[in-house]
């Protein structure tokens, strides 16, 4: 029979912020951009950030992945307190534990779809046939296994966005990120990328939170938190199906 300390680890959300505050100075000018922000995030579920721009939003992200430090306040992720890591140790959190996925895809145009899936994995001490086999197996979940020896300028907006999350993938992570991940693509693009997300939460059980402002996702997510002026003004789950569990392209 577990312990109580074990059953509480157990049952730990995977990421927790706890009244965090986040300012920026520009001149004299002082912008309070987080104040005072609680939040508790679950494994196994896509949580979607909305709210107009300028909300907090993106940096909200920023400070639970480690990128940004809080004023005041504490972000707990995995169990480890991100403020108390030095700058090495932070990296490697991410490089071992996180997953992100941005608005304009980063992809380096030179190399393949394959390419740029296994360039973070040769960074993780990983064996050259074990990379191979994670970008292909990646490139496969995404619907992309036709198409990795092309590079960027051969992709559509979409198949792009496609490769960006196959790269975070292959790493395995238990913490995905993403910023405005719909926001360059048409309505079935996006809804497909959505839906990707969607089913990586539930399948790899990852602790995935995205954030948009792209009103079409709102149904799609686990979890909706809306933000505004640096606050969270609501927090629900959407009656509608998470999601629509399209086919994705082979």
């Amino acid at each position: 029979m577990p312990t109580a300390t074990a059953a509480a680890q157990i049952h730990a959300p995977a990421l927790l912020a706890e009244g965090i505050s986040k300012a920026f100075m520009s001149g004299d000018q002082r912008t309070q951009v987080l104040d005072g922000l609680t939040l508790s995030l679950d494994a196994g579920e896509l949580t979607l950030i909305s709210g107009p721009s300028g909300c907090g939003k993106s940096t909200l992200l920023a400070i639970l992945s480690g990128l940004q430090k809080v004023d005041s306040g504490r972000v707990q992720a995995l169990g480890s307190e991100l403020g108390q890591l030095d700058l090495r140790a932070l990296e490697r959190f991410r490089l071992q534990h996180t997953g992100f996925v941005f608005q304009g895809f980063n992809l380096f145009p030179a190399l393949s779809a394959f390419e740029q899936v296994e360039l973070p994995l040769n960074h993780m001490g990983l064996s050259r046939n074990e990379a191979r086999r994670r970008a292909q197996q990646s490139l496969e979940e995404v619907g992309l296994a036709h198409r990795m020896r092309l590079r960027p300028s051969e992709l559509s907006g979409g198949e792009k966005q496609r490769v960006a999350i196959a790269r975070a993938l292959a790493k395995e992570p238990e913490l995905l990120f993403a910023d405005e991940p719909t926001s360059a693509l048409d309505a079935a693009n996006g809804q497909m990328i959505i839906d990707i997300l969607h089913r990586i939460a539930r399948t790899h059980g990852t602790t995935v939170l995205c954030v948009s402002h792209d009103p079409r996702l709102v149904v799609h997510a686990d979890r909706v938190l809306a933000m505004e002026d640096g606050r969270i003004l609501s927090d629900r789950r959407p009656a509608a199906p998470a999601a629509s569990d399209q086919e994705i392209p082979s």
